[in-house]
């Protein structure tokens, strides 16, 4: 028996996923190119994806057959045992026989056949007891904060963080909403031709539904719009509408001086393009130059020719004489509104390290506001749900400069209202303290912040 092609690909990505602290989107859009079939890569994608999501549960569930941690396992035998406890916990449709038997080829395949017995013994003892509900495993002892991190498969300090915040109710459905597949929403360029696009994508198999945030987006299942001539033409882009509506917060207008700091990997840029026109100056920055040049062919593929490419370390003084009217800072962050879309992030990310990102995040605004002229508006953004990455750097930032003030809630509403889908209304993005937010627990978006500043 050989290891069916999907597998194959799923072992690799959630090997090097572990082994080079890769990311599963980048390994994906990589492997699943043309050549290989819709169904293996969808197959491929669900037991990646789903395998990451569910790590925390499925280790828990294998440790109680095995009687120590699956992470004292070697590295190929802890994968496909993963690999075979999510297709019998969640994959209906696989066979437990084929769940079985292929993580059995798998650690053969990797020369590790002494595992294979262990593989198939401890699997065959998961696939007896795939339909008795999780919670009947947990020791009663178990607080609440334990209890939902193996249950909803996050790590205990994220939970913990979350319980007082948003109470056991909203924490539930964010964990829910990070352990489902995200939307597949796309970000339309050639709005006067959205209505043949969305034509032309619906011949090739795909399913088109109105955006939920954005009149200008839509969701697509079915199939990869990547592969469709739509997308090589630079008509529309993959992009998740929270994301999509932070530029469009800068407002900004034709001819203006525009600079989006943190740019890579570029979706927030072309609005930014496209609103200055031809009359305006927009500088795409970022620290890498391999971010920079995958920005160069992303903006080749869209048609951007009016944007200049800049290598900037935005914690440390900008090198710029002038000031920017518009200023975007969408900044590095811990990434804890997108866990849906990059589980990985969930098992590499340490509480320590917010308080360090809020450091760098502050000093890159700090910086930014020194070259925004008087009048002028920045957008500090981030894909955190976490206060030290959000409101802890906006009063901090404020308290040290005086000369700028939040731009008033009414206007920034009105901002965005133009922009929104149908029966959405913009004050529903804004909290009562005048900052947007998006939650995957309350919008299909990853959750995102922003705050609007300008200088007096």
């Amino acid at each position: 028996m050989t290891v069916s092609i999907s597998r194959q690909i799923a072992f690799e990505i959630l090997r090097r996923i572990e082994a080079e602290g890769a990311y599963a989107s980048d390994l994906l859009h990589a492997e699943l190119g043309a050549q290989v079939k819709p169904a293996d890569a969808a197959l491929a994608t669900e037991l990646v994806m789903g395998v990451l999501r569910w790590r925390r549960l499925l280790d828990f569930l294998l440790e109680r057959q095995l009687k120590k941690a699956v992470g004292r396992l070697d590295l190929a035998v802890a994968i496909a045992l993963r690999m075979g406890a999510y297709q019998l916990r969640f994959l209906g449709k696989v066979p437990a026989r084929a769940a079985v038997n292929e993580s059995v080829e798998v650690v053969k395949h990797e020369r590790k056949s002494s595992a294979a017995s262990l593989v198939n013994a401890v699997l065959r003892k998961i696939a007896s007891e795939a339909k008795s509900p999780p919670e009947k495993c947990l020791p009663l002892d178990l607080d609440s904060a334990e209890r939902l991190a193996i249950l909803h498969s996050h790590p205990a300090w994220m939970v913990k963080r979350w319980l007082p915040r948003f109470g056991e109710a909203q924490t539930i459905a964010l964990l829910e909403a990070n352990n489902r597949a995200p939307r597949l929403s796309c970000a339309v360029h050639a709005v006067g031709q959205r209505v043949e696009i969305i034509r032309n994508l619906e011949k090739h198999g795909l399913r088109v539904q109105p955006g939920a945030l954005l009149k200008s987006a839509f969701a697509v299942t079915g199939g990869s719009p990547v592969r469709t001539p739509a997308f090589r033409a630079g008509q529309i882009s993959v992009q998740d509408e929270a994301s999509q509506a932070i530029p469009l917060l800068l407002a900004v207008r034709e001819a203006d001086r525009v600079l989006d700091l943190c740019a890579a990997p570029g979706g927030k840029t072309g609005p930014l393009v496209r609103a200055a026109g031809k009359t305006g100056t927009v500088v795409a920055a970022d620290r890498h130059a391999h971010r920079l040049r995958a920005m160069a062919s992303q903006f080749a593929r869209l048609g951007l020719t009016n944007v200049q490419l800049a290598e900037i370390d935005a914690t440390r003084p900008l090198p710029f004489c002038g000031e920017f009217e518009r200023i975007l800072v969408d900044a590095p962050c811990s990434g804890t509104g997108t866990l849906a879309r990059h589980p990985e992030i969930r098992w590499r990310l340490r509480p320590e390290q917010l308080a360090e990102s809020s450091e760098q995040q502050k000093q890159m605004v700090t910086n930014a506001l020194a070259h925004l002229s008087r009048g002028g508006r920045l957008v500090y953004s981030t894909c955190s749900i976490e206060p030290e990455e959000n409101e802890e750097v906006v009063a901090s930032v404020m308290e040290n400069s005086p000369a700028v003030r939040r731009v008033p809630i009414a206007e920034a509403v009105s901002t965005l209202a133009p922009h929104l889908a149908a029966n959405l209304s913009a004050a529903q993005l804004f909290a009562a303290d005048g900052f947007f937010r998006t939650s995957p627990a309350a919008h299909p978006t990853d959750g995102f912040f922003a705050a609007l500043l300008e200088k007096t």
